[in-house]
């Protein structure tokens, strides 16, 4: 009878130690399972997708949902010479989109006027620094379709956009360089080759004052004409 005790209890000690391992075992398999969870939710936070996934191929799709969350057609170029108050059309959605965006990114913050055609353009949007580079690679150098209007000239005051004349059948806008044409009687030749976006509100004075300074035999000025481009409420 003594053994049939001892027995019975030595198998229910077992039994009891066993249920308690298993549990143990459950929880250390319950740990890593929520840890893998967390893994993945960490990875899945790593691979979001930028907020601006403007790429070569999506150029015209991205800005006409961007230009309807910003509506702002006002910016102001800051100089040493002054500042150039400037309206942007909004007849050429992607292009007003594109300035908008470059503008509140601060891409022009480190670009200069770098080109003066004097009684002809002036032209800005470009410079040596590392980061105007890296901004241009960040986007895959882009291009833009061109916005022509009739009712939108090279007058005096005209804003408009660069684009590379070689190989260039399409008359695509180079997104990042902008000209303001300086001449008073206009530079209508250029009607219907480069997209107008907008046009000068203020500081006629300040292109004057820039139209003036000494440049070199490539139109670049010989002192660096720095700016900053605003947005105007």
């Amino acid at each position: 009878m003594k053994i049939f005790v001892k027995l019975f209890l030595g198998i229910f000690l077992l039994s009891l130690y066993q249920c308690k391992e298993g549990k143990k075992v459950e929880k250390k398999t319950e740990k890593l399972s929520t840890n893998k969870k967390k893994t993945k939710k960490t990875l899945e936070k790593k691979v979001e997708k930028r907020w601006d996934s403007l790429n070569k191929d999506n150029v015209e799709a991205f800005f006409t949902e961007y230009g309807k969350q910003h509506k702002e057609n006002k910016v102001i170029i800051k100089t040493k010479f002054g500042n150039i108050k400037l309206k942007l059309y909004n007849d050429v959605p992607i292009h007003r989109a594109n300035f908008i965006f470059l503008t509140k990114l601060k891409y022009f913050n480190t670009t200069e006027i770098y080109r003066v055609a004097k009684n002809f353009v002036i032209q800005g949007g470009n410079s040596d620094e590392t980061y105007t580079r890296k901004q241009r690679r960040l986007y895959g150098n882009y291009r833009l379709k061109p916005e022509f209007k009739s009712h939108r000239k090279h007058k005096y005051g005209a804003l408009a956009a660069a684009r590379d004349w070689e190989d260039n059948p399409n008359k695509l806008s180079n997104p990042f360089e902008f000209y303001i044409v300086q001449n008073r009687n206009g530079a209508h030749h250029l009607n219907n080759e480069h997209t107008v976006f907008g046009e000068v509100i203020s500081g006629f004075n300040t292109m004057d004052k820039i139209s003036r300074v000494k440049v070199g035999v490539d139109e670049w000025p010989e002192e660096d004409i720095k700016m900053t481009i605003e947005i105007l409420e």
